[in-house]
This record gives structure tokens, sequence and C-alpha cells, in this order.
């Protein structure tokens, strides 16, 4: 009789939560913001995301991509920060390297990084470092000791190819030119 006292009260909290969620988003819209231009990885990420994603939550939310482009995705990380309400309704799809600009102390930084909550990703990556086979450097120690330094490009200094740059000045010596 005990084990089922117990099971009823577990199955009627279940089934009181999944009711009060219900009657928050039905009827709501969920907005994606996206940190980078339409068509970009991210923002095909995000719509095949809202495209699926309303009917796995009670009362099957609208759900909308906004793309907000700019400065590598601070822009999109300084609105949700700032101005989206904290609502449960606004979800964002940054670079993952965004929080190195907190850690630097860049004026433009509006956000604390560790205030957000992060969901999950789409992708796994991994970074290579890589120069052509007639440049000067063979190691990554040939980085470390030359008075001339190796040239690396990068999108912007919110991303990961620019904090890995700042990662191996300061950790190895590296001397990469780096804004």
């Amino acid at each position: 009789m005990k084990k089922i006292a117990v099971a009823f009260t577990f199955f009627f909290l279940w089934v009181s939560n999944v009711q009060a969620q219900t009657q928050f988003f039905a009827g709501k819209t969920i907005r994606i913001i996206v940190g980078l231009p339409a068509g970009d990885v991210y923002d095909i990420y995000a719509r095949i995301l809202a495209e699926h994603m309303g009917k796995y939550i009670p009362g099957n939310p609208n759900i909308i991509v906004q793309n907000m482009p700019g400065a590598s995705t601070m822009t999109a990380a300084n609105y949700v920060y700032n101005v989206a309400k904290p609502d449960g309704l606004t979800f964002a799809s940054f670079l993952p390297a965004l929080y190195f600009d907190q850690l630097i102390g860049r004026k433009e930084v509006q956000f604390d990084w560790a205030k957000f909550t992060w969901l999950g990703s789409f992708e796994r990556s991994y970074n290579l470092l890589y120069m052509r086979a007639d440049a000067p450097y063979k190691t990554i120690h040939d980085v470390t000791k030359t008075s001339d330094p190796a040239k690396c490009g990068s999108t912007g200094t919110g991303g990961l190819a620019h904090a890995f740059m700042l990662l191996l000045n300061e950790a190895i010596g590296a001397k990469y030119p780096v804004p």
C-alpha cells in the first residue's frame, strides 16, 4: 500500500509539472538569437532546431530564428544579456570562444559569461594549427624561437582562432601578432 501511495504521489507531481509547463509555453514564441548572418552554419543549425523543437516542448510553442550578426557574436551576447527578458523564451547561439573576450577584459563585453546557461552543442570541433610546407617554421618550437613572427588569420577577436593564438602566445611564448 505504501508503494502505491508513493507511486501516485510521484505521478501527480509529474502531471502537475507537465500541466504547468504546457500552460506556460502554450501560445508563446521562443526566439533563437543567432550571432551570425543568415546562411552561416550556426544559422542553419538554429533553423533545423526551430523546425523540430517545438513539438517536444509542452504547449508546442512557435520557435523563430533571429539573426543578429556583429563583432563575432558579441552583439548578440550583449543583447541577450542586457535586453532580452530572462523568461525562458530566448535562446542564443554564440561562437564558443566568445568568453575569451571577457577574460581578457575587452571593453565591448557587456555580459557575464558565467551567468549564461549552456544547453548543448550542435557539433564537436577540433582545432588544428598548420602552415605551408615552404614556411620557415617546421615545429611549434620554431614559432616560439623566431624573431620574425608567423602570421595567422582569424575571423575576428571573438573567434576561436584569435583566442587560440592568444593562448599559444601566453602559454608557450609563441609570437603571433594578435590585436
